[in-house]
């Protein structure tokens, strides 16, 4: 696992979050949606991350 992959993905999830609750407390959808969005990316990033976990632990 690529702990700097890891904490790329942890901070763009903190970004997102905080992204859609100001788009959401100044009524701004486009702010919401892309802090979603950025969540969405995090989730992905995270999920690559455990499959490349999962490929090393097969191979040894």
């Amino acid at each position: 696992m690529s702990t700097e992959n890891r904490v790329k993905a942890v901070a763009k999830n903190i970004e997102g979050k905080i992204q859609e609750v100001v788009g959401e407390v100044t009524g701004n959808p486009n702010d919401k949606a892309e802090g979603q969005a950025k969540q969405a990316e995090s989730q992905m990033r995270h999920t690559v991350e455990n499959i490349k976990d999962e490929m090393k632990k097969s191979l040894e």
